[in-house]
């Protein structure tokens, strides 16, 4: 079958919640995927930062076949032997000591607003949250997301949730309350367009959360898992969170994600304050330990660094060639977006389907960026076919 055959299946059976590219994927290796025509794409966007190890990493595949033969479910009555590896790594390698274990970015964020609320004094269940920021699509997160269009249709949002101007710490500072208990903000903000979070900035949210007794908590979902070019976005920042979310990355495609605190924080939830049925499945703990595994082996993060630069000189001089249409570039790592200028911004969506015509995935993020988030295997002669083609689009627009 082609693509317009399972295209037309899939419309007689879906709800309409996804635009997507007009292609139906059958098979992927590395950075590259196939559709049911048989037409090769060079995958710049991982799935949306998920598969950062590329797709079908024989290491992950083999970690996903083993286990599988041995236990899939049991549920958490029950201490398995992947979750058990799977927590060891994430403390070992971060500042927590203790994990919960979910199955997507939202759920992850869910279980730190929960915790949030219950660790904190009585009355106190106010979360801070930035404008610009997504952090999920069940109702608490959507409310806890600093965009508007997220919420239209959804309303009346759960209470519980303010939105900050992003980068004005006084704006935070004017919304602390006696019923705050927790800011909550990503140290890169992805959907908006790819917009780093200031260092300093950063420094003095924590300032304020300490003097005022609240809970930093940091939405690492996207950012997370080597995506920037360490472990932890954060670590680059000199800011430590009270609480982390974890997801994307963490399953290379298999959904699990990971809440991550401090053992005094974490105590606050005790047996039915909290569960999840699917969370942390065996087969899903045991891709997210290979992944960890091949994360930290030596010199893994060092050429995430090294290819980030390399990308993003290479997206700089596309903005000096091509001034019209793009203004800068911004991100951390292999996370990088490029900006439109005001006349490049109305042609986003034709960029985005100019290079799908031509096999290269990308997306337009935030009405303003075309954002970029390859697997992390990505090699530099890959990068140079993605600018070679992505000069061509931008030399063809008039």
């Amino acid at each position: 079958m082609k693509n317009t055959e399972w295209i037309e299946r899939g419309e007689q059976v879906f709800a309409n919640t996804y635009t997507r590219f007009p292609a139906a994927i059958l098979r992927g290796e590395g950075c590259r995927l196939w559709d049911a025509n048989g037409k090769e794409y060079l995958d710049f966007l991982a799935g949306i930062a998920v598969c950062a190890l590329g797709h079908c990493h024989p290491a992950i595949t083999a970690a996903i076949r083993s286990q599988a033969n041995d236990l899939v479910h049991v549920s958490n009555l029950f201490y398995t032997k992947p979750q058990i590896e799977l927590a060891e790594l994430l403390v070992q390698n971060s500042f927590a000591d203790r994990i919960f274990l979910a199955n997507s970015g939202a759920e992850a964020n869910e279980a730190a607003i929960k915790l949030a609320r219950i660790h904190s004094t009585p009355g106190k269940f106010e979360v801070i949250s930035l404008l610009g920021s997504f952090h999920g699509r069940t109702l608490a997160t959507v409310a806890a997301t600093g965009q508007p269009r997220f919420h239209q249709g959804f309303e009346p949002m759960p209470a519980g949730f303010v939105h900050a101007e992003f980068g004005d710490i006084a704006a935070i500072e004017a919304l602390i309350g006696p019923q705050t208990c927790a800011i909550l903000c990503e140290p890169l903000q992805g959907e908006s367009g790819v917009r780093p979070l200031d260092t300093d900035y950063l420094q003095q949210i924590r300032t304020l959360c300490d003097r005022h007794q609240l809970l930093l908590i940091f939405d690492e979902v996207q950012t997370g898992l080597g995506r920037t070019g360490t472990l932890f976005a954060h670590e680059q920042l000199g800011v430590t969170p009270d609480i982390m979310t974890l997801a994307k990355a963490l399953g290379n495609g298999l959904p699990i994600s990971a809440m991550l605190t401090r053992k005094e924080i974490a105590a606050s939830f005790t047996p039915g304050t909290h569960a999840s049925t699917f969370g942390g499945n065996p087969v899903a703990a045991a891709a997210a330990t290979e992944v960890l595994h091949t994360l930290l082996a030596p010199g893994f993060l060092e050429s995430v660094q090294e290819k980030g630069a390399y990308f993003s000189a290479q997206l700089e001089q596309l903005t000096e060639n091509f001034p019209r249409w793009a203004a800068a570039v911004r991100g951390r790592g292999l996370l990088l977006g490029l900006v439109l200028t005001e006349e490049g911004i109305g042609r986003g969506s034709e960029i985005v389907e100019l290079m799908f015509a031509k096999g290269m995935i990308i997306n337009f993020a935030g009405n303003r960026v075309l954002r970029f988030a390859p697997p992390l295997i990505v090699s530099k002669n890959e990068i140079d076919v993605l600018i070679q083609e992505l000069s061509l689009v931008l030399a063809e627009l008039t």
